[in-house]
């Protein structure tokens, strides 16, 4: 009860961040988010149809597949987070706290990388083409924010020709790249870790360690100097989980000998999911 919700707190609290960085921030300025966002801008600015119906309208679809091929939960997750920002786009005025085009761009793609990151690490999104880059990283061990970067290129394109100004591109680019880079830095389940734990107490923290939807590979070892064998246990988890995974160790066995390393990718069976 108290973990749905804290999940629920930090999808709304995720929602209202991101609302004030398009409307504090970006939208002053003329300047685009990325993805199904940055598409309701270029229509908004450009047309008499309104933003945030445009945001919540295009979401849609997206929206449909993505529950198809994610899942019940993260959709529903990232449904709630779509209609909070589409109603906080209607009661947070637009008002520009910066006068400044480049440092609205910064903390506006900060504002809205943070809230973006808190709704995956709640287990949804912020829709659109978050949820097309969660769909890509659940089959390819890419980073989401780089991802969404990558999907984003077209839509600096687009805003460069219709407004005739690559400041503008440029400084929306700039957005862009920080959303990615504070989405990346908050939601931290593409990044992969080995540990090594060599052990005494290797049963007992086997029957731990494999109710974990992570595999282990037991390894019979030798101290060099003391001639003494050991176990030595090797699994390949996320950093998002590796704090849950520390605790356990520290319970089983706290002498335990733990080495931790990235991993640079991971080929074969792992649940990304």
């Amino acid at each position: 009860m108290i973990k749905a919700l804290w999940t629920y707190i930090s999808i709304i609290t995720g929602a209202v961040v991101i609302a004030c960085g398009f409307n504090l921030f970006l939208i002053p300025h003329h300047l685009l988010s990325g993805g199904v966002s940055g598409v309701a801008m270029l229509i908004g600015y450009f047309s008499p149809l309104n933003i945030s119906v445009m945001y919540f309208v295009i979401n849609i679809p997206i929206l449909i597949a993505g529950w198809i091929k994610l899942g019940k939960r993260f959709v529903g997750l990232s449904m709630l987070s779509v209609a909070i920002v589409t109603l906080l786009l209607e009661f947070i005025p637009v008002q520009s706290v910066a006068s400044d085009m480049l440092l609205s761009s910064v903390f506006g793609g900060l504002l809205v990388g943070f809230g973006a990151g808190v709704s995956f690490r709640a287990g949804g999104s912020t829709g659109g083409f978050d949820v097309m880059g969660s769909i890509v990283t659940r089959y390819r061990d890419f980073p989401v924010g780089s991802v969404l970067v990558g999907m984003n290129t077209l839509v600096i394109l687009a805003v460069a020709y219709l407004e005739n100004d690559w400041n503008l591109a440029l400084a929306s680019m700039l957005s862009m790249y920080v959303t990615g880079r504070v989405i990346d830095f908050i939601y931290i389940n593409n990044i992969k870790v080995t540990v090594f734990i060599v052990t005494d107490r290797t049963e007992e923290l086997l029957s731990k360690l494999l109710q974990r939807p992570r595999g282990v590979t037991r390894i019979k070892t030798q101290g060099a100097f003391s001639h003494k064998e050991k176990d030595m246990l090797m699994t390949v988890t996320t950093r998002y989980e590796l704090a849950e995974l520390r605790i356990i160790i520290k319970e089983t066995d706290p002498e335990a000998f733990v080495n931790i390393v990235e991993t640079v990718g991971v080929m074969g069976q792992f649940r990304r999911g």
